[in-house]
Formats: structure tokens, C-alpha cells, sequence
């Protein structure tokens, strides 16, 4: 008897276990285009009811113009080659800034946090300097630099400095102390710590600092390029707006929703690759 319930336990346990792997495999079964069917549902739905809504003029052309008027705007930035002309110096000032503010960044961010002397020495000029707008210090890098690409390069390496800086600072100093008493029972060195242990346990905070430090530099980018600029993607929308070219500013407005999400994008996909040792919510 105890045989035969100890069969039927077996057997009840190796179904269940079959239709959970049978379960994961139907969710696993192509996640990409289920997590991209949802994340352009809500694009897809206002677009519509944009276009709806233009077309019964019920929306004015001048001030909301249509998803097709911007759409036939941006081919012919196309044609032209007015639109890669200007993304192409846009995107080299953002990721000069992004390089030169981010790498800073993290190299003070590690020195700090590694260091309580020189967080006595550095942090509070720092966070002092942080919390000083963009937007307030644009006069000053006209004043000591010019209208030239250092002022603007310089201003979008400000903004990407301080992400990286504090998110970098905070993950080293959030290692558990426990982690310390098994690298003594291991007998690990100062240098493998810190390559074994320190950096990974603060590798979480480091790549959501880079996500915000590019968040920045994008953001940053549109108020540099007002600073006496003739050419990028900000121009192209001040020099639109001018001309009462709506179409032409919503163009812009979406080539730096686009490219600031796929920056972003591609910084989650090197989260999932780097941090697959994490057991987290996933919602």
C-alpha cells in the first residue's frame, strides 16, 4: 500500500512539474514580440486617434499636425539630406559629452566610495555643484568658452557626470559588510575584493547610473544646441518653430524620443546579459 501511494505521489508530482515546464515554455515561447506588441500598443492607439482626430478637424493643423503631415516632413528631411546632416553632428556632440561627463563620473564615483578620505575631500563640492542647473551655468560656458562645440560638449559632460558619479558612489558603499567576512574566510586579496566582490555586488548601481547619465546627456543635448547653434537636431527644431513648421519640431521631438529610448534599450539589454546572477522581481 505505502508503495502504491509512494507511486502515485511520484507520478502526481512528475505532472506538475510537467505542466509548469509545459506553462513556461508557452511564455518563454517568443517573449520579444510579446514585450514589443505591448509596448507599441499605446503608441499605436494615440496615433490613430491623432490621425481621427486631425482628419475631422478636430485638433488645428498649425498647432498638432497630423501623424501622416510628419510623417511626409520627415521624408522629405530625408530627401534632402537636411535630417542625417544634423543628427550626425547631434549625436556626435552626445556621445562626446556622454564619454568625456559619464567616464569622469564613475572614476570620481569609484574613488569616493573606495575611499573615505577622499569622499571628505571631494563629495560635498560636488554634490554642491550638482544640485546648480544646466540650464543656470549656459551664459558662463558662452562667456568662458564661446558658441563653439567645447561650450556645448562641456555642458552635456556636466550633465552626464553627476548620475554616473552618485549611483557609482552609492553602489559601493551599499556592498554588504557580510560579503567582507567570507573574502577573509577565503583568504581573497585586496585586488580580487575589488574584482570579485565589490564591483559585481555594485555593477546594478553603476548600469542604472549609465541609463541616467544618458538620459542626461540627450536632455542636455536640446539645451546646448541653443547656445548660438547653426547646425543639430535642437536647431532644426528652433529654426522650425520660427517658420511655424510644426511638422518639421515634432520630426526632432521624436528623432530624440526614439534614440534616447534606444540608447536606453540598449543599456537594459547589457543589465539582462551582466546581472543574470540576480534573483529579482520581475513583476
Amino acid at each position: 500500500m505505502s508503495n502504491q501511494t509512494g507511486v502515485l505521489t511520484r507520478t502526481t508530482v512528475e505532472r506538475k512539474q510537467s505542466i509548469k515546464e509545459s506553462a513556461t515554455k508557452k511564455q518563454s515561447k517568443n517573449p520579444f514580440q510579446s514585450h514589443l506588441a505591448r509596448g507599441l500598443a499605446l503608441p499605436v492607439f494615440i496615433i490613430i486617434v491623432w490621425e481621427l482626430a486631425g482628419a475631422y478637424g478636430l485638433i488645428s493643423a498649425t498647432l498638432l499636425p497630423r501623424p501622416s503631415e510628419i510623417l511626409i516632413a520627415f521624408k522629405e528631411l530625408i530627401r534632402t539630406g537636411e535630417l542625417f546632416t544634423h543628427f550626425k553632428i547631434s549625436l556626435f556632440r552626445a556621445l562626446t559629452g556622454f564619454l568625456i561627463g559619464g567616464g569622469l563620473g564613475l572614476l570620481a564615483g569609484l574613488a569616493v566610495g573606495f575611499s573615505s578620505k577622499t569622499e571628505q575631500s571631494l563629495d560635498p563640492t560636488f554634490q554642491m555643484l550638482r544640485t546648480i542647473p544646466s540650464l543656470a551655468v549656459i551664459p558662463l560656458f558662452i562667456l568662458w568658452f564661446g558658441f563653439g562645440e567645447l561650450s556645448k560638449i562641456l555642458l552635456i559632460s556636466k550633465s552626464a557626470f553627476f548620475p554616473l558619479y552618485v549611483n557609482a558612489f552609492l553602489g559601493i558603499r551599499g556592498v554588504d559588510s557580510k560579503l567582507f567576512d567570507v573574502a577573509k574566510v577565503l583568504e581573497f586579496s585586496k585586488w580580487k575584493q575589488i574584482t570579485k566582490l565589490i564591483l559585481p555586488a555594485a555593477l546594478p548601481n553603476i548600469l542604472l547610473g549609465l541609463r541616467l547619465s544618458l538620459g542626461a546627456a540627450w536632455l542636455a543635448l536640446v539645451a546646448a544646441e541653443l547656445m548660438g547653434s547653426s547646425e543639430g537636431i535642437g536647431y532644426l527644431i528652433m529654426d522650425a518653430r520660427q517658420f511655424s513648421q510644426t511638422s518639421v519640431v515634432f520630426v526632432g521631438i521624436i528623432i530624440f524620443a526614439v534614440f534616447g529610448k534606444a540608447s536606453d534599450s540598449l543599456v537594459r539589454y547589457f543589465e539582462k546579459r551582466l546581472l543574470k546572477w540576480r534573483d529579482s522581481y520581475i513583476g
